[in-house]
């Protein structure tokens, strides 16, 4: 086995969801203040995602007292708690830069309704009847 892939089998271990562009997430960061640690959230939509492996990353942006912020992320990042999906997005493009230039619900991005069909195996096994 190459190194490589012993780098990442180590770091995927975490609590990821797979989650796309378009999708509003839940990041919670790790932060270290003096010799206090908590976890920080940060929720956004998800505008970009770039690379593969362990490189990969991704873009969230969120409007914080009226201004846009924006935050890139490495997905194999140590200080990454976990990504939570907290809504799917309906998007036709890959990156979502446009929503930079829009302003109050214009920046909406449409739910991707899901059906039962459609939903994974593990959600449904469980109890029958």
């Amino acid at each position: 086995m190459d190194k490589t892939n012993q780098a990442q089998k180590k770091t995927t271990g975490k609590n990821i969801s797979k989650f796309s562009v378009g999708d509003t997430v839940r990041v919670d960061v790790k932060i270290v203040e003096a010799e206090k640690q908590r976890i920080q959230p940060f929720e956004g939509i998800v505008i970009a995602r770039k690379g593969s492996g362990k490189d990969e990353t991704f873009t969230v942006r969120r409007i914080s007292y009226g201004e846009g912020v924006e935050r890139t992320f490495f997905i194999r990042l140590p200080s990454i708690e976990k990504i939570e999906v907290v809504r799917t997005g309906k998007v036709k493009r890959s990156k979502l830069y446009y929503l930079r230039k829009k302003v109050g619900k214009k920046t909406r991005v449409e739910e991707k309704i899901i059906s039962k069909e459609e939903q994974p195996s593990d959600a449904s096994s469980g109890k029958e009847g």
